[in-house]
Formats: structure tokens, sequence, C-alpha cells
């Protein structure tokens, strides 16, 4: 038993889109470190994050490197070499890229296999093919690749010179996906018209649309909007896109996902309602009911009897924010703060 005396019980978190894991596997440019060991780490500090649902969004793509077909192998791997001996629920969040068509067998036989429990289309390649030959900011995508930025322009160019095959692929991709009841979504929707085409898929959930109207359209059909916590925690966007905050504000997101950085869920709900945006129930709701609700995950994302019994217990009022002093995951104890053990009765 822990004495709880000032701090709030409050459910789990479900975490719809991190990919923060990323730095575990490649601590800094061109340094790889094993999948197991990154994604035990990544465990840890999920829960000591409060996340007891996590979605890692893995990006297979055309790159070498770090988004490659063999990364995305050694992480099934490691996922299956792991079941069962982690605390939280990892699940997977296939970022597949609309020109990944080379990679996509791999891909394939894991979502017939149900390894995979969200895809999400997404389209960077004309950015990196822009940005490889910007030598301001080659460097970040060439390290990632863990080759040169003139070597990558090139394999961006051929890529891109395949365009004619893409929209036949994402076709037979989202069919796949469909016949297994998978659920999938877009990234970065510009336009209502973007959303409604991504809808004709089957693609129910709108990540991180590029404006409030597409935003609005989305939630208008009952769709899920996903934004990112670091947006609202920083006050905007590191890349210059639309507020977070102000899509919550409009209505227009209903979901917020730890996208780069895990410890933005919990301040990120709990700025919010320190801001005025929302009530610190529906504030919460952005990072459990929702998130679940959205995954069709009924078990979670709620306090009731009968449920997974993911809940964790926040200092609401500590140091440099409020933090998460214990993590239960499915009725286990699985994150525990030197604080929190000077409770134990």
């Amino acid at each position: 038993m822990i004495d709880g005396t000032g701090l709030w019980l409050l459910p789990g978190l479900v975490d719809l889109h991190g990919d923060a894991f990323e730095r575990q596997l490649q601590p800094r440019p061109g340094v790889d470190f094993p999948a197991i060991a990154a994604l035990i780490d990544t465990d840890r500090q999920l829960l000591a994050n409060g996340i007891t649902t996590a979605f890692h969004a893995i990006t297979l793509s055309w790159e070498p490197g770090l988004r490659s077909l063999e990364t995305f192998r050694a992480l099934l791997a490691a996922f299956a070499a792991l079941e069962g001996a982690l605390g939280a629920d990892n699940r997977i969040h296939l970022r597949l890229e609309t020109f990944a068509m080379d990679q996509w067998p791999d891909a394939a036989a894991a979502i017939a296999a149900g390894r995979v429990h969200l895809l999400a289309f997404n389209d960077h390649t004309a950015e990196i093919a822009r940005r490889a030959e910007d030598s301001a900011r080659a460097a970040r995508y060439a390290d990632r690749a863990k080759v040169k930025a003139a070597e990558l322009a090139a394999l961006a160019g051929a890529m891109l010179a395949r365009s004619s095959e893409v929209e036949a692929f994402v076709a037979e991709a989202a069919r796949l996906a469909r016949a297994h009841g998978l659920l999938m979504a877009s990234h970065d929707d510009a336009s209502p018209e973007s959303r409604a085409r991504w809808r004709s898929l089957g693609c129910t959930i709108c990540e991180f649309p590029m404006n409030a109207e597409t935003g609005l359209a989305a939630r208008a059909e009952g769709e899920s909007v996903i934004m990112g916590s670091p947006n609202v925690m920083r006050g905007g966007s590191h890349l210059g896109w639309h507020s977070a905050e102000a899509l919550v504000r409009a209505g227009a997101c209903d979901v917020l996902a730890s996208d780069y950085f895990y410890p933005a869920m919990i301040n990120a709900a709990f700025a919010l309602a320190a801001r005025g945006a929302l009530p610190l129930a529906e504030a919460w709701a952005l990072v459990s009911r929702n998130p679940a609700r959205a995954a069709g995950l009924s078990d979670r994302g709620r306090i009731a009897e009968g449920l997974r019994a993911d809940l964790v217990l926040v200092e609401p009022a500590a140091p440099g924010g409020p933090r998460v002093v214990a993590t239960i995951a499915a009725g286990r104890l699985a994150h525990l703060t030197p604080e929190a053990a000077a409770r134990l009765r």
C-alpha cells in the first residue's frame, strides 16, 4: 500500500505516436546500439513518465540507416524477444513511407502476422530530397542514414522518379490493412480534401494536421486528431507548424501524443489546465481516455472496475512541474520513485 496523501491518482497514459526510442537506437549520429537494449531502456522511460501503453512510431523507409528495412527487422525481433518482459504495453505503430515499395513485403508479412497495431502513411521523400541539397540541413538526414549528403540526395531523387507507382502502392497497403482490421492514420494532412482522400482508403485517424480547418473536418466526421504534446508544452511547434494548443481550444484535436519527448504528455495536460484551455479532467482525457478509444482499447484510459488497472500517482506541484511518483501497469507496480517508496505501508 502507498500513502497517497497529497498525490493525484490518474489513469495511465496511452501514447499513440512516440519515436523518442530512436535516441536509444542511435544516441549519436551513426552510432547504433542493439534494439533489445534500446527497447528495455525505453520501457523504463515510459513507465517513469506514466505511459502504460506505448505505440512506438517505427518508420520504414527507403532510407538506409536508422529508418531502414534492417532496423525494422531488428526491432521486430526485439519486440518478439521481449514479449511479456516489459512493464508497459509496448505496441508497434508502423510509419510507412509512401515510397517504401521495395521494403513493403516485410511490412506486409508483419501486418498479416498481427505484429503491427497501427499503420500510418507518411510522405517525407520530397522533403528529404530538398534538404539533402541544402548544406545547412543535409547533415541531420545524412547522419541518420549513415551516408554522405550527396548519396542521400541521389537516393531521394531515384525514389522521386518512381512517383507514378505511389498511388497504387498505397492502395495495396491500405487494402491489406483493411483485410486484417488494422487501424490506419494519415500524416501531415494539409487540407480537408487530403483528409477526405485518406478517409476513402480507411484511415480513420488524422495525425498532425497542418491547420485547424483540416482538424475540424476530421473531427466533424468523428475521426480522432492527434497532435504532439511537445508542441503544447513548448507553446508552439519547433518546426513552425500550427499550434497544438490552438487546435485543442478550437475542438480540432482530441488526442495528444508524446511525439519525440515522453515527459511532454503529463506536462502538456497540466499546462492546458493551467492556461485555462481545458479543465484538468478533460486535458487528461487527451492523453488517456481519448487515445485509448481511438485505438479501440476499451480496457484502459479510465479508472473503473474491471479495466486493466493502468494507474499513475502524480505529485502535481513538484519542482519543475508535475511528476509521476508511481506507475501501476496492468495492476502491477512498475515504477516507484524513492520518495514514493518511503510512503509504502
